[in-house]
């Protein structure tokens, strides 16, 4: 895979500005996880111009940024699941940000399709995280609490990660549908 200069700036571009929207935190929910400020959109659109395999480049070297500002190293984890918090938490769950581009050929349903469907992806991620290595279980809510690691980890990684997505899919629409905001950021090559 090669890079011409100006995919790469826009990459790094892309990587940075994701990396300050992850810190501008619209809603932190009370078990942890937040919704960002659009903080996937940068990496999908440059997934739905430059195309998946530089989309999974960008999002890799975002997921690193997204690793190095969690703290993950100081939370006194286990070696197994340090190792695998960092493979499912972060390089996983951040790097198919980059499948978002898989449809980018099919218009803006292409663009709203991949923005959902690497949404997604990252919230299986985060979920199966959850069940695997978290073990987590506790009060969902007030009055409401479980002891099924399953259904915990569905509503802590889905009540950030739904509103994330939608508004992801907001972002990538208005983008993608204001006429000279489409010409800036087309698709492009293959």
């Amino acid at each position: 895979m090669k890079f011409k200069t100006r995919e790469l700036v826009e990459g790094a571009v892309m990587v940075a500005l994701a990396s300050a929207l992850s810190l501008v935190k619209i809603i932190e929910m009370p078990w942890g996880g937040s919704v960002t400020l659009l903080s996937m959109l940068p990496i999908v659109v440059y997934s739905i111009r430059y195309g998946i395999k530089k989309g999974i480049f960008a999002s890799f070297v975002y997921s690193l940024f997204q690793l190095a500002t969690s703290g993950v190293f100081g939370w006194g984890l286990t070696p197994l699941m340090l190792i695998g918090s960092i493979l499912l938490d972060y390089v996983l769950a951040f790097t198919v940000v980059g499948l978002a581009g898989i449809f980018r050929n099919k218009g803006l349903p292409g663009y709203i399709g991949g923005t959902v469907f690497a949404g997604v992806l990252r919230f299986i991620s985060h979920f199966l995280s959850g069940v695997v290595i978290w073990h987590s279980f506790g009060e969902l809510w007030s009055g409401f609490v479980t002891d099924n690691e399953w259904l915990y980890s569905l509503v802590y990684n889905g009540v950030y990660m739904l509103p994330e997505i939608i508004f992801t899919v907001i972002g990538a629409v208005i983008l993608f549908s204001v006429p000279q905001l489409r010409k800036l950021f087309a698709p492009q090559g293959n």
